[in-house]
C-alpha cells in the first residue's frame, strides 16, 4: 500500500472499523438475547429483547456515520489534492547577494 492514494486509505479504514463497530453491536446483541432467554419474568424478558433491538439499530446509524464522515473526508482530499495538481507551483525569489566590503 505504499503507492496507495490517501483518499482509498481513508475509506478502506473506514470500511475496517464499520465492520469492527458492527462486529461488536452483535456481541453486545448477544449477551442481550442471552440475558433475555434466562429472564424469569415477561417484563425482563421484554426488556432484554428492546436492549438487543436498540443495540443494533444505534450500532447500524453509527456505523452509517462514521462511514459518511470518512466518504466526506476522503472526497475532501481528493478534491483538494486535485486542485493542488491544477495549480502552478510558487514562484521562486531570487536569492540575495552577500556584499563583501
Amino acid at each position: 500500500m505504499a503507492e496507495a492514494d490517501l483518499d482509498a486509505v481513508i475509506r478502506q479504514t473506514a470500511r475496517a472499523q464499520t465492520k469492527a463497530v458492527m462486529a461488536a453491536a452483535k456481541k453486545r446483541q448477544a449477551v442481550w438475547v442471552a440475558r433475555a432467554a434466562k429472564a424469569k419474568d415477561k417484563e425482563t424478558k421484554a426488556r432484554f429483547r428492546f436492549l438487543a433491538k436498540s443495540t443494533m439499530l444505534n450500532a447500524t446509524a453509527t456505523a452509517k456515520r462514521l462511514q459518511n464522515s470518512a466518504e466526506n473526508a476522503a472526497d475532501a482530499y481528493a478534491r483538494a489534492m486535485k486542485r493542488a495538481m491544477e495549480e502552478p507551483p510558487p514562484a521562486k525569489k531570487p536569492a540575495k547577494k552577500k556584499e563583501d566590503a
